[in-house]
C-alpha cells in the first residue's frame, strides 16, 4: 500500500510551495519499482484561489485526516485566520499518527493548531520574528533550512521545502532513493549553510543623535577604529558612548562595526572580481583568516561559497 501524502491547499496558497511536494513525492519508486507515495491535494473547498490563478482540488479535508504524511504549503498572508474545520482536520491527522510537515509560512497554519508548542521550528526568515512573537511557546530557529522534530518537520521558503521533502524521502527509503529524487529534481541532496546566507545583514538602525558617527564609521570601515576613536568622534566619553550606543542600537559599537564590515564584504563578493584577501582588506579585517571566520559565523557559509552563489558575473563565466 502506498504512503499517502496529503497536501493542504488553502486560499492564498503559494503555488511553488504547493507544487514542490507533488513534484518530489510523485516520482519516487519503492524497491519493487512501483510508486512509493500517493499524493493527494486536499482543500476545505474544491475551488482554491492562488495569487495568479485558481485551481480545483480533487480531495476534501477527509483525505487529509487519513494521510500518512500531511504537508502544509505556505500561504500569502500568514496572519489570515485559519478555519476551525482545517485546524480540526490537522489535529485529527496528528491524533491518527500522521507525520506533519510545513513549507515556508505554512508554519503559521501548523502553529495555530498548537502542535508546534514546545518544539523547535522554522519558517521563511522574513516571517521568523513574527512567528516567534505570535507563538512564544515555539522555539523558532530563523537560520535553519528545515527542522526535523520527528513527526513534525518545518522548513523555510520554497527551495528549503525541496530540501525538506528530499530529507523525508531519505528518512522513508534511504540515501539511494533520496539521491535519485534529487537528480530528478535537478537539485543538490544536501546544501551547506542555513537561511542566514540569504539575509541582508543590515546594522541596527538608531536615532538621529548617533547617525553622524555611524555614517563616519561606515565611511571609514576599512580603518582599524576602536571605541576611543568612535567616542571622540561622537564627543562623548567611552563609557557614555558605549551606553548610548547600546541603548539606541541594541548592540555594542564593535559588534555593530563587525556586522557592517561583513555587510560590506557581502556587497563586494556579490558585485566584484577582487580576491577574497582583497575583499577582506577592503572590508576592514586585519587578516583574511579573521574575515573568513567572521563571515562564516554571521552568514553560515564561507566567502567563496557566498560568491559562487550570489555573484552573477562569476556565474555567467561558468
Amino acid at each position: 500500500m502506498a504512503h499517502v501524502i496529503g497536501v493542504l491547499a488553502l486560499d492564498g496558497v503559494v503555488p511553488v510551495d504547493l507544487s514542490i511536494p507533488c513534484a518530489v513525492f510523485e516520482r519516487v519508486e519503492g524497491a519493487d519499482g512501483a510508486p512509493f507515495y500517493e499524493v493527494r491535494v486536499c482543500g476545505e473547498a474544491l475551488d482554491v484561489r492562488a495569487r495568479s490563478f485558481g485551481l480545483r482540488v480533487p480531495y476534501g479535508l477527509e483525505a487529509l485526516v487519513s494521510a500518512d504524511t500531511l504537508v502544509i504549503p505556505g500561504i500569502e498572508d500568514p496572519t489570515a485566520p485559519v478555519s476551525q474545520s482545517v485546524l480540526t482536520a490537522i489535529r485529527e491527522a496528528w491524533a491518527a499518527g500522521a507525520r506533519i510537515a510545513s513549507i515556508c509560512s505554512g508554519a503559521f497554519v501548523l502553529a495555530a493548531t498548537g502542535l508546534l508548542d514546545g518544539r523547535r521550528a522554522t519558517t521563511h526568515w522574513l516571517g521568523a520574528d513574527q512567528l516567534a512573537e505570535r507563538h512564544p511557546a515555539i522555539d523558532v530557529d530563523p537560520n535553519a533550512l528545515f527542522v526535523d522534530e520527528g513527526r513534525v518537520v518545518t522548513s523555510a521558503g520554497a527551495s528549503a521545502g525541496l530540501d525538506m521533502c528530499l530529507h523525508l524521502v531519505r528518512r522513508d527509503l534511504g540515501q539511494t532513493a533520496a539521491a535519485q529524487a534529487a537528480r530528478l529534481a535537478v537539485a543538490p541532496l544536501d546544501r551547506d549553510g542555513g537561511q542566514t546566507q540569504f539575509i541582508r545583514h543590515e546594522p541596527p538602525r538608531t536615532s538621529a543623535s548617533l547617525a553622524p558617527v555611524l555614517e563616519w564609521m561606515l565611511e571609514n570601515i576599512d580603518r582599524p577604529l576602536g571605541i576611543a576613536a568612535m567616542a571622540t568622534r561622537a564627543g562623548m566619553s567611552e563609557r557614555t558612548f558605549a551606553r548610548r550606543f547600546q541603548e539606541q542600537t541594541g548592540t555594542t559599537p564593535m559588534q555593530w562595526f563587525l556586522l557592517a564590515r561583513v555587510r560590506r564584504g557581502q556587497e563586494l563578493l556579490e558585485s566584484g572580481s577582487a580576491s577574497i584577501d582583497q575583499v577582506a582588506m577592503a572590508s576592514g579585517f586585519a587578516s583574511p583568516v579573521t574575515f573568513r571566520t567572521s563571515f562564516r559565523k554571521l552568514t553560515g557559509v564561507s566567502p567563496a561559497t557566498y560568491r559562487a552563489r550570489f555573484n552573477a558575473e562569476r556565474r555567467l563565466e561558468r
